[in-house]
């Protein structure tokens, strides 16, 4: 299969901004294992500001474009560091690339970041996404790596997309306010109601938000590629996801008529 899998700064990092070892460590490993499966893998990585922060030693999410410009700076360098290193103990290339929501609306530029995309799967290397925050401005605003994670699994046909994150699933209320909430195991349509679930960024380090994440379940299954919301602290879960077990909530691509 050829898997889209998200992860958000929430997973990567305690909430100080410094990266959380163990489950960054054990992110890896999945995904190393899965690819030694034969699956491709492509891996769009949120992170670069919450590790610049840390590696700044800054008290919290900083407030002004130009910090959190100079934080990604600094943090998609430390993030790419510690990727390399850690696929690497597993003997897997990994490749970096940058982009902007501006470059994904230019049909040229898209192509192109699709034709490397592809090229570098064919080579069996691992690529790494982000959006490139040191000189976006909107992106870093709206923290789009939920939307940008969609328009890649559906510009490369993948099977799958997979956001990882700090909630188990899509619920039917807000966990936080209504003790009943339930998570919803199967989304089959999109409908305003089910929109209408979408709340607030959840972290302080990062910027996502159930909000983004059914709007990238919209362009998703529009595209015609299954998506699935998991929790991010259990990577292991992807086993399950990817054997059919029912895991979080799935999102049903639609069928074309």
């Amino acid at each position: 299969m050829r898997i889209v899998v998200k992860v958000g700064t929430s997973t990567l990092t305690h909430k100080s901004g410094q990266l959380n070892i163990f489950q960054f460590e054990h992110l890896c490993k999945v995904l190393s294992d899965l690819k030694n499966a034969g699956h491709e893998i492509v891996l769009v990585s949120s992170g670069a500001i919450g590790m610049g922060v840390g590696k700044l030693f800054l008290p919290g999410r900083p407030a002004d474009m130009p910090t959190k410009q100079a934080a990604a700076a600094v943090g998609q360098c430390e993030l790419m560091y510690l990727y390399d290193r850690q696929f690497s103990e597993y003997n897997h290339v990994v490749a970096q690339i940058l982009v902007t929501g501006e470059e994904m609306k230019q049909p040229g530029l898209r192509q192109n970041f699709e034709n490397t995309l592809s090229r570098l799967l064919e080579l069996k290397a691992l690529p790494i996404i982000n959006e490139n925050d040191t000189v976006a401005t909107e992106e870093i605003a709206v923290g789009d790596n939920d939307t940008l994670s969609a328009i890649v699994a559906t510009g490369i046909h993948a099977d799958l997309l997979v956001l990882l994150s700090d909630v188990e699933g899509l619920y039917s209320a807000d966990p936080r306010k209504d003790p009943d909430a339930r998570i919803i195991p199967v989304i089959r349509e999109l409908t305003p109601e089910i929109m209408a679930l979408g709340g607030d960024a959840g972290s302080g380090l990062g910027t996502g938000g159930m909000r983004t994440k059914l709007t990238a379940a919209e362009i998703a299954t529009e595209g015609g590629v299954d998506m699935v919301i998991s929790d991010g602290a259990k990577p292991e879960l992807l086993y399950d996801i990817l054997n059919g077990r029912p895991v979080g909530t799935k999102f049903l691509k639609k069928e074309r008529k």
